[in-house]
């Protein structure tokens, strides 16, 4: 295998390995940072011997039991002669093979759910839970994370760094938190891979609609905490929404890059596959009192279920919007309820719903706001009032994308307008 080939299958092992690889050093070390230094001496060892001594059979474990030994050696550095140092080595080397045998396999999956709970971890704010998830469960670069959220790797790199300090700081254990705690840390772990798919879908500045790559990172994390955490209804009720949501990528952007909104999309270029999983995930999310993942997931599922527009139950999408304001109340949740309520009842019920939301505080500068406000005008036939709507959102935005599409309403207010809402994308 040629050096370039070798390297190649370097980084595809090391994206999909990195979070077990890191997890179970953390085992050891009892720090994320300290793991990561040593994961990444491990990937050193892999570029300096594979391309001489080809690739291992089971790529994911040879670096994992370099990686786990070198971390022995760093805890019998530090603790020379205490007796559970001993004892971590002779548990090393007794349980790790090249094979990895099943109790192995169990004890790095324990390991992998106790980073995610670090890392998203509430005494961080959600933009540094994010970029170190990616970082250290991700197997994300700086510079990949960088671009992914548009800034520079020397701020991804000090978010990071003091991200791991500030757990360290804090004395944050390697540990899941116990059932007192599970409820409120979960809600942050499942925010965090929320944020992330977000991101991606909609971009909230840059040339680009969307950051597939960030969505495919949300979706491969919401799917191992699926494996992880099989009795959490959200979990599945986030996995089943993201799924959904991603089986319209394809269809959500034109052939140079422009947004194409839900009822234009080409709806035979939707995932089916994707869909399926995710009202599979959405069965195994049922219960009785639907978290706010699974309340989404059910509005995602009435879209994915119709396979044309004009058959979307608004009543039942409006219905879900109302439960889930219920039980977040926000009003961008309040938002999108006045779009379905002008999808199944008509656009001056929904503009009504609209405008008593233009005091909120928490929209002042939310450009979806004045986009749906200058839709419903403009099928009201008010196109002055459409026009000045749109401006103020084409304003508000920092997407350029979502800005020409905005100007182009504005423009096209004096002929017939489109008549999709931008809230509804």
């Amino acid at each position: 295998m040629e050096e370039s080939e070798v390297r190649r299958t370097i980084d595809t092992v090391w994206r999909m390995e990195a979070g077990r690889i890191v997890a179970a050093i953390a085992g050891i070390v009892r720090d994320v940072g300290q793991a990561e230094e040593v994961a990444q001496d491990a990937l050193v060892a892999a570029l300096e011997q594979w391309p001489r001594d080809g690739v291992p059979a089971n790529p994911g474990a040879w670096l994992t039991t370099v990686g786990k030994r070198r971390a022995v050696d760093l805890v019998r550095r530090r603790q020379t002669g205490e007796r559970v140092v001993e004892a971590i080595g002779r548990d090393l080397d007794e349980q790790i093979t090249v094979d990895f045998d099943a109790a192995v396999e169990d004890r790095i999956e324990d390991d992998l759910l106790r980073l995610i709970f670090v890392a998203c971890h509430p005494v961080l704010s959600p933009i540094a839970r994010a970029a170190l998830t990616l970082r250290l469960v991700g197997g994300l670069s700086t510079g990949e994370i960088a671009r992914a959220f548009l800034t520079t790797e020397s701020t991804v790199g000090q978010r990071i760094t003091r991200a791991k300090q500030a757990l360290a700081d804090a004395g944050v254990p390697f540990e899941v938190p116990g059932p007192a705690e599970r409820a409120e840390r979960l809600g942050s772990v499942l925010e965090v891979v929320y944020l992330i798919f977000n991101e991606g879908y909609a971009a909230t500045a840059g040339d680009d609609w969307m950051r597939p790559a960030l969505c495919q990172e949300a979706l491969r994390l919401a799917r191992q905490l699926q494996g992880l955490m099989p009795g959490e209804p959200e979990v599945h009720g986030l996995a089943a929404l993201l799924e959904i949501q991603a089986s319209r990528l394809r269809a959500r952007t034109g052939p140079d890059g422009e947004p194409i909104l839900l009822n234009d999309q080409d709806r035979t270029r939707w995932d089916r596959l994707l869909i399926r999983r995710g009202l599979a995930a959405l069965d195994r999310a049922a219960t009785e009192h639907p978290g706010p993942y699974t309340l989404q997931a059910e509005i995602a599922a009435c879209h994915a279920r119709a396979h044309a527009p004009e058959e979307t139950d608004w009543e039942r999408i409006a219905a879900l919007y109302a439960e889930l304001a219920r039980l977040v109340p926000s009003p961008v949740v309040e938002l999108n309820r006045a779009v379905a309520v002008a999808q199944a009842r008509g656009p001056a019920a929904g503009l009504e719903a609209a405008r008593a939301l233009s005091d909120e505080p928490a929209l002042a500068r939310y450009h979806l706001l004045p986009s749906v406000l200058g839709d419903l005008l403009a099928k009201l036939g008010r196109h002055d009032e459409a026009r000045r709507e749109f401006e103020r959102a084409a304003a508000l935005t920092g997407n350029a994308r979502e800005r020409e599409l905005l100007l182009g309403r504005a423009a096209a207010c004096a002929d017939p307008p489109a008549s999709t809402p931008p809230a509804g994308v």
